[in-house]
């Protein structure tokens, strides 16, 4: 799902006792409840494994005004978590310019209206024949997931907000891949603006993932990337319940409000 040069760390659940966070890090936690602080140290754990696999030394990953995370000097990344269920990816900004990963439960979008907040009227004519088609995937889930790696690799590059209906994502459900227009102006890399977003998804272990990385300047991808499940941090994941899915949809939707 990764290009060479990233290196990607999950685990499919929180270890005891929870991985120790550095001062500048456990700073940001005081008010946090017992579950955010949980997932906050165990994404936190991914993105040192991942530097460590690059042969970088631990920094501390903190927050930017909009809760964006911000990278020691010379990095990229990008995190998620959702139930059961953590990851970072990290990259030197001389090979990648931005990274967006996102993973959500692989179970329809709550059927309140949420689809028609997160999608377009092009999205919808696709995701009906899949949904027919393919069952086993949520394809609304995946689209919004989709949405959610955009969002993650524009912000950094740009600093400026990116609602759901300005990019437009395309599912190319044989190859495991998506493609996003912009509706809006994109970033320059290169000296050339990006219209387009190219990522990829998988679904497993009840999940769906997709992933977004950008290439710094005009520098083609090799193929190899690595992703290393820390399967000592491994615990049995817990079934998420509709109002868990509800929460979970709705704070997504308030944090791009």
């Amino acid at each position: 799902m990764l290009p060479s040069g990233v290196s990607a760390v999950e685990t499919f659940g929180d270890p005891w006792p929870l991985p120790a966070l550095l001062p500048e890090e456990a700073r940001l936690t005081t008010r946090m409840t017992p579950d955010r602080r949980r997932e906050f140290a165990t994404v936190r754990a991914c993105a040192r494994a991942a530097m460590g696999d690059l042969g970088l030394p631990p920094s501390p990953v903190l927050r930017g005004p909009r809760g964006e995370p911000r990278w020691a000097a010379g990095l990229v990344g990008s995190m998620t978590h959702c139930t059961g269920y953590r990851a970072a990816a990290v990259a030197r900004s001389a090979d990648i310019a931005s990274l967006g990963i996102d993973a959500e439960t692989n179970a329809p979008l709550p059927q309140d209206g949420m689809l028609r907040i997160v999608s377009t009227p092009e999205e919808r004519r696709w995701l009906a024949p899949l949904t027919e088609q393919r069952p086993d995937i949520a394809w609304d889930r995946l689209l919004f997931s989709a949405k959610e790696s955009v969002y993650k690799a524009w912000y950094p590059l740009t600093g400026r907000w990116l609602d759901f209906d300005e990019a437009v994502i395309t599912v190319h459900p044989d190859t495991r891949t998506f493609t996003a227009r912009l509706l809006v102006p994109g970033p320059l890399l290169g000296g050339v603006r990006r219209t387009t977003f190219h990522g990829h998804w998988r679904a497993a272990h009840g999940l769906i993932m997709t992933s977004i990385a950008l290439p710094a300047g005009q520098k083609p991808f090799s193929t190899g990337s690595r992703i290393a499940t820390h399967s000592t941090w491994c615990v049995t994941r817990n079934r998420s319940t509709q109002n868990e899915l509800r929460k979970s949809a709705g704070q997504q939707h308030r944090r791009r409000k």
